[in-house]
């Protein structure tokens, strides 16, 4: 089976950079996509971006368009969000997931915190 481990989480003052990465491992056909989702405190988990493996295309969450990017390594089964402007709203748990068909994630990582101040 496949796990997930995301990394790059912290403590940043509105307005900054942070860098979070998910590596993927185990016995498993090629991904279809890889998407990140959060989880703000005492909220349901939404959607934040994915990318497709094979062509690359990507799709944000309006709340983070233009200030997200997501990337991915496919010869190192990673996947990257490059989190620019951030906002103390953008506050979360964030999670890593991969889908092997087009409509579902199969397996999740445990996630990294994510805390914006003001």
């Amino acid at each position: 089976q496949v796990q997930l481990a995301e990394s790059g989480g912290g403590l940043v003052q509105a307005g900054g950079s942070l860098l979070l990465s998910c590596a993927a491992s185990g016995r498993t056909p090629s991904p279809y996509k890889m998407g990140w989702f959060r989880q703000p405190p005492g909220k349901e988990r939404e959607f934040v971006a994915h990318i497709t493996w094979s062509g690359g295309s990507t799709y944000y969450a309006d709340s983070v368009k233009g200030r997200f990017t997501i990337s991915r390594d496919n010869a190192k089964n990673t996947v990257y969000l490059q989190m620019n402007s951030l906002k103390p709203e953008d506050t979360a748990r964030y999670y890593c997931a991969v889908a092997h068909t087009s409509y579902k994630y199969d397996y999740w990582g445990q996630g990294t915190q994510v805390t914006v101040s003001s």
